[in-house]
Parts: C-alpha cells; structure tokens; sequence
C-alpha cells in the first residue's frame, strides 16, 4: 500500500515555508508528516497531508509549484536497530532508497521511504512481516 506524498517547490526565502503551511492550515488540512530538504536556490518541502488533492489545488491557487509521488510509510519498533535490519532486506534485493524521513510515536516509529522500485519494496517489506501504514492510520 502506497501513500501520496507532496513535494513544495519554494525559492529560499523568509516566509516561504509559513505561506505553505498558513494556507494549508486555513483550508483546514493537516499536516501529518514534512521534511525540508534545500539547495542553495530552492527547497523542497515533502509533506504527507490528510487531503491530498484539496492540498494541491489550494497550494497551486497561491502559486506554488507542487508534486504528488507515491511513497510507502512503514512503521516499526522505535527502538535501536528496528529500521537497520529493514534496510538491510531491502539493500539485499538491490531496492535502493531514493529518500526517506521519520517520526516517532512513542513505541513506534514511522518511515516514509521513496524506493527505486515500489512495488518490489513492497513485496520485500510485506515477506519480512513489516506493517506498512495507509493513509487512514497516520
């Protein structure tokens, strides 16, 4: 099962990432998950939210340049050495992670992972007994 991810193209800017999250916030979308990721010339802000194609539409009414991606959120032990051992079976069936970022929920920590390849990391992840998360459980 895959989730739709956001990504926010912004020129660096003060008050860039305020105008993306005001706007969402006025729309009344939230914001469950975010990672800011910068150049010298722009960022990128990857936001998972909790009404994807209300996202886009509100963002873009306001000028922002905006991407949906498929990525999978899998969630497992917060504890050290949880996340090693599922990179490491993926890394053994050559599934290479293109990004990825995190939060914890108290005993549990969810991963969102951008693979080379979705569907064989889900195959992977599904034969290792891993939970991947949909959108309804963030």
């Amino acid at each position: 099962m895959t989730i739709k991810q956001l990504s926010v193209f912004l020129e660096n800017k003060t008050g860039r990432i305020n105008d993306v999250v005001r706007t969402l916030g006025q729309n009344g979308i939230n914001m469950h998950a975010f990672s800011m990721a910068e150049t010298t010339d722009f960022g990128i802000l990857r936001l998972i939210v909790s009404d994807v194609d209300k996202a886009v539409e509100v963002l873009r009414a306001q000028n922002f340049a905006v991407m949906s991606t498929e990525v999978i959120c899998l969630s497992c032990d917060n504890t050290p050495g949880s996340l090693a051992v599922i990179l490491e079976s993926l890394a053994e069936e050559k599934i290479f992670i293109e990004y990825m970022y995190a939060f914890a929920q108290n005993d549990k920590a969810h991963v969102v992972i951008k693979p080379n390849d979705l569907k064989a990391c889900l195959a992977v992840l599904d034969a290792k007994g891993c939970t991947v998360l949909k959108k309804g459980d963030l």
